[in-house]
């Protein structure tokens, strides 16, 4: 059964940890307090306080509940282990909290490049950037942290110059089993500041149309038109070729082709195309083009060139371009529909000399075959 020292010990323990938790929670309630007032009416103060509400009560607590048990047990023969707990966890809980600071900082940054605008591509270059740089500083932060409560074990302090001794082995086997995670790792950075990717860049990989979503250290995020997620390595956009479409602006030019009867009239083709594109918003009036370029095989190929801000817009563009021109031809022009034409009934030419000369031949030789036959008796 427990002595009254025991239940003394606990009594006060839990006395220092309901002070540590209240002490922690009014703080915490004053710092949130203190930065509303001072940032009123703007937004970086809610994103501030939801990033890092409740790494700093974690700080305030474990700090609290550690400065209550110093006090209440100076001199115990436990506090040892005790203190070594609270000191790992007061480094796992300042490193969270280093951390989220961080990526407060970087969200408001980042904040003011708006990647729902006309022309975002300095917008794109800096979220790609900030997306890599992000990463690799909070693994840099968990790197340090973890190394900071190791070198709180004695045992690691003492066994440091082996592992000095030893990390010229260590690191070629490390590099020999990481290759591929450090090749990713190594692209992912070199993606992110070469630009040859950046977010929401339209691209064409693997065939697929699609839009970067995200970029990390070792792979990145395409959604496709139909909504599908292909995800590649980095070291994909290093090795192998793709297509931007948006590298260096989001404008883009596409094309619409018919083939139409050699009856069709160009010129009010023309026209029929400049009252579609007219007061028409996909249409950025840039390029208007309509040419015949080829004339083959009983038709003609109608080729329009439109231009438009984006791959979205022009997508619809040129389905709106070619629906309105077939209806049009349809309706307008109907003698440019697409014939085949067949020539039936034609005279058989006339028959030359040598053929009739030859026909006579034949004849010839099958009147004597047949006379020396009736003269044999056969049939």
């Amino acid at each position: 059964m427990p002595d009254a020292t025991t239940w003394e010990t606990t009594l006060v323990f839990a006395i220092a940890l309901v002070i540590a938790v209240i002490a922690t929670f009014i703080i915490s309630a004053i710092a949130s307090i203190i930065v509303r007032a001072v940032s009123r009416r703007r937004d970086w103060a809610g994103i501030l306080i939801r990033r890092a509400r409740w790494p700093f009560r974690t700080v305030l607590l474990v700090a609290g509940t550690w400065i209550s048990i110093a006090l209440a047990f100076p001199d115990a023969s436990w506090r040892p282990p005790v203190d070594h707990a609270f000191l790992i966890a007061i480094i796992a809980a300042g490193a969270w909290l280093v951390a989220q600071l961080f990526l407060f900082l970087a969200d408001m940054g980042v904040s003011r490049y708006r990647l729902d605008v006309a022309d975002n591509r300095v917008a794109r270059r800096v979220h790609t950037q900030f997306q890599i740089v992000r990463r690799l500083v909070v693994v840099v932060i968990v790197i340090l942290a973890v190394g900071a409560i190791l070198l709180t074990f004695p045992g690691v302090r003492a066994v440091g110059a082996s592992v000095l001794a030893s990390a010229g082995i260590a690191s070629i086997v490390a590099g020999l089993a990481a290759q591929s995670v450090l090749a990713n790792m190594f692209a992912g950075i070199q993606i992110a500041f070469s630009e040859a990717i950046r977010v929401d860049d339209v691209v064409v990989v693997e065939g697929e149309w699609g839009r970067i979503r995200e970029i990390t250290l070792t792979y990145v995020v395409v959604v496709t038109w139909d909504e599908r997620t292909v995800v590649l390595p980095c070291t994909y956009f290093t090795t192998k070729p793709f297509q931007n479409w948006t590298k260096y602006g989001s404008a883009l030019v596409g094309s619409v082709e018919l083939d139409v009867d050699w009856r069709i009239s160009t010129d009010a083709m023309r026209e029929e195309l400049d009252r579609v594109l007219e007061g028409e918003e996909l249409f950025d009036g840039r390029t208007k083009v309509l040419q015949v370029t080829e004339a083959t095989g009983g038709l003609v190929r109608v080729r329009v060139l439109v231009s438009a801000a984006d791959s979205a817009a022009l997508w619809d563009l040129r389905c709106l371009v070619r629906e309105d021109l077939v209806e049009w031809i349809r309706e307008q022009d109907a003698a440019a529909l697409p014939q085949q034409r067949v020539l039936v009934g034609s005279e058989p030419a006339e028959r030359t000399e040598a053929d009739a000369d030859s026909d006579e031949g034949r004849g010839g030789a099958t009147d004597a075959a047949s006379e020396s036959r009736r003269q044999a008796g056969e049939p």
